[in-house]
């Protein structure tokens, strides 16, 4: 039996790595072997601490230039990578290691609303000022292109009249907790 072993890429509080880390604890097949975060002071640090799980701080140089992250990868027998709030472009040199194994989600149904830029607060004022009725969370696969990943799910909430981007960013907060878990199980362990 294949042991899948994950690495959650957070910059900041790491509510979803939290809500990951504690679906896959104890399963029998898939193991979050370390979270990676490039802000020394993110709140995902503390809860992974708390959960047992160690955490690898990085900076952009080691990123992008030194290839110490992939490394860091290699060395822990990492076999997918999920992004859960991680606001940096993952390098290629990265992306070709895990080809097809590595899941981010995005607070909105892409393709509307992707892309630089289009992160946390940004996307629900976007939403919202846009006159949409609804919104939701979209889990793809990452490729070079902010965004553009084959879709891998998609969830819906409904926009009220009197909805705000901090209602709404705590709807789509559900949905992601509800859902990411559950769907990264499902893309590892097809049926």
């Amino acid at each position: 039996m294949h042991h899948h072993k994950l690495a959650i890429f957070a910059s900041g509080s790491g509510s979803n790595a939290e809500q990951i880390i504690k679906y896959f604890s104890g399963h029998p097949q898939v193991q979050v072997i370390a979270v990676f975060t490039n802000k020394p002071q993110a709140g995902v640090i503390d809860r992974a601490e708390k959960l047992g799980v160690p955490v690898v701080v990085f900076d952009r140089s080691q990123l992008y230039d030194q290839g110490t992250v992939l490394q860091e990868l290699q060395h822990r027998g990492i076999d997918a990578v999920i992004l859960a709030g991680f606001l940096w472009l993952v390098p290629g040199s990265i992306i070709e290691q895990f080809p097809h194994k590595m899941l981010n989600i995005h607070p909105a149904l892409l393709p509307k609303y992707g892309g630089a830029g289009m992160y946390g607060m940004h996307v629900h004022r976007a939403v919202l000022s846009a006159g949409e009725t609804e919104s939701g969370i979209t889990i793809h696969e990452v490729n070079e292109e902010f965004d553009k990943g084959k879709i891998v799910f998609q969830a819906t909430c409904a926009i009220e009249a009197q909805e705000t981007p901090d209602s709404l960013v705590q709807k789509v907060h559900d949905l992601e907790h509800l859902h990411y878990p559950r769907v990264i199980e499902e893309w590892l362990l097809p049926p």
